[in-house]
C-alpha cells in the first residue's frame, strides 16, 4: 500500500487521573485532560495520536479545531507534508500556533502513524531510524511541596528505574527552593541526575540571582527560568549561570526556535510535538539544533517523542509522563533507565477502548 486518502477524523476527549498530582509555580495539575484523535482512511487504515489540553476546558475547543480542519481534507491524501501544507494556507490569517497549531500537530502526528501503519513497520524505521532505547527522565513528581516530602518522593521516582528525575522550583521564598533542591539531592544516589524546572516563574535578574545560588548544588539543567518568550532575558540568565539553562516546550515553531538559538537564549532546547509542528515540525526542529550543535530533548508525549528522539541527531533526553498510559493498551517501557522505542506499526498507539470509554467527557 502506497498511498492513503482520509475518509474522516474522530476525535474524542477524555479527562484521565494522574496517580501523582503536579504543583507547578504557576498552579496544579491534578489530571490529564487528552484529546484522542483517530484519522480513518478509504484503505481501512487508522492514524492515531492525542493532544494536552492542559486544562479542561481547552477540551471543546480543540475538539472543535480538529473537526473542522478536517472537513478542509477529508478524500484527499494523508500525506504528511501535503496535509501540512493545506491547512496552514487554509489558516494564514488565523495564523499557526496555539491551539490551532496544536490541532494541526495532532493531524499531522496521525497522518505519520497512518502511514506506517500501512507499511506495517513502526515509525522509527519509516522515519530513517531503527528500534532502540533513548535516555529517559521521570517528570512524574516532585512538585513544589515541603523538602521533606520532595526527598520521600525522589526515591519513590528512582525505585521506578529512572537514572534521572525533575524537580519544580519557583516557591515564593528562594531559600525553599534551595532546601527541596538538596533534601532531594542528599536522598538519592551521586549518580542520579536531577533536572529542575521553574516554569517560567521568575524575572530575569531573580532567576540569575537563584541560578548563581543553584549552581553548585549538582542540577543538571535549569529550565524555563524566566518567561518563555523572552528569548533576550533568558540569553541573559544562561549567559551568568555554569548550570546549563534548558528551553524549548513552548517554542511554538521552528522559527521560533531558530530565533532562540540565534541568540543563545539556552544551552539546551526541548520542543514540545504538539506546539512544534507535530513529526513534521518535529523533523525540522531536530535539523536545526544539529546545525546548532545543540543537544535535543523531548517534552510529554513519550509515546512518539521516543520514536521522534531516536531518529534526533543530537538526541539527548525523553521527559516521561505516564499520564496518557491509562488509555493505552501497551503503554511505552522504561528498562534499566532508558525508554524503548516501540517495534509495533505506527508509533505502537492503539486505545484500551473500555478506559476511553470510562474517562470520556462529552
Amino acid at each position: 500500500m502506497t498511498s492513503l486518502r482520509i475518509r474522516d477524523i474522530v476525535s474524542r476527549p477524555v479527562v484521565v487521573p494522574m496517580k501523582r498530582p503536579l504543583k507547578t509555580s504557576t498552579g496544579a495539575v491534578t489530571q490529564a485532560p487528552l484529546l484522542l484523535i483517530d484519522l480513518l482512511t478509504e484503505e481501512g487504515v487508522v492514524g492515531r495520536s492525542y493532544l494536552f489540553g492542559v486544562s479542561t476546558f481547552t477540551l471543546k475547543p480543540l475538539h472543535d479545531l480538529v473537526q473542522g480542519l478536517a472537513a478542509m481534507i477529508k478524500g484527499e491524501s494523508a500525506a504528511p507534508v501535503q496535509v501540512e501544507r493545506k491547512l496552514r494556507a487554509r489558516n494564514t490569517l488565523l495564523g499557526p500556533y496555539y491551539l490551532l497549531g496544536m490541532a494541526v500537530a495532532g493531524i499531522d502526528m496521525a497522518c505519520w502513524d497512518a502511514l506506517a501503519v500501512a507499511k506495517d513497520a513502526p515509525l522509527v524505521t519509516l522515519l530513517g531510524g531503527s528500534v532502540q532505547s533513548v535516555p529517559v527522565y521521570n517528570s512524574n513528581g516532585l512538585g513544589i511541596m515541603p523538602a521533606a516530602e520532595a526527598a520521600k518522593e525522589a526515591v519513590e521516582l528512582v525505585q521506578e528505574g529512572f537514572r534521572a528525575i525533575k524537580i519544580r522550583l519557583g516557591r515564593a521564598n528562594a531559600a525553599d527552593d534551595l532546601a527541596a533542591v538538596r533534601a532531594v539531592r542528599k536522598s538519592i544516589s551521586d549518580d542520579i541526575l536531577l533536572m529542575a524546572d521553574f516554569n517560567q516563574a521568575l524575572s530575569v535578574q531573580e532567576a540569575i540571582k537563584r541560578g548563581r545560588m543553584l549552581d553548585d548544588e549538582g542540577l543538571y539543567w535549569i529550565e524555563e527560568p524566566v518567561r518563555a518568550d523572552d528569548f533576550a532575558g533568558c540569553a541573559r540568565v544562561a549567559a551568568e549561570l555554569k548550570t546549563p539553562v534548558q528551553i524549548g516546550e513552548n517554542f511554538y515553531s521552528t522559527y521560533q526556535m531558530k530565533e532562540a538559538l540565534t541568540v543563545h537564549a539556552s544551552d539546551f532546547v526541548m520542543p514540545d510535538l504538539q506546539r512544534i509542528g507535530g513529526i513534521s515540525g518535529w523533523l525540522r526542529a531536530a535539523a536545526l539544533a544539529d546545525a546548532a550543535g545543540c543537544e535535543m530533548s523531548s517534552h510529554l508525549f513519550p509515546e512518539v517523542s521516543a520514536t521522534t528522539l531516536a531518529v534526533t541527531p543530537t538526541c539527548h533526553w525523553l521527559e516521561y509522563v505516564n499520564w496518557a498510559s491509562p488509555v493505552l493498551q501497551e503503554p511505552l517501557q522504561i528498562r534499566d533507565g532508558m525508554a524503548v522505542v516501540p517495534d509495533r506499526p505506527g508509533a505502537g498507539i492503539t486505545w484500551d477502548e473500555t478506559a476511553v470509554a470510562h474517562y470520556r467527557l462529552d
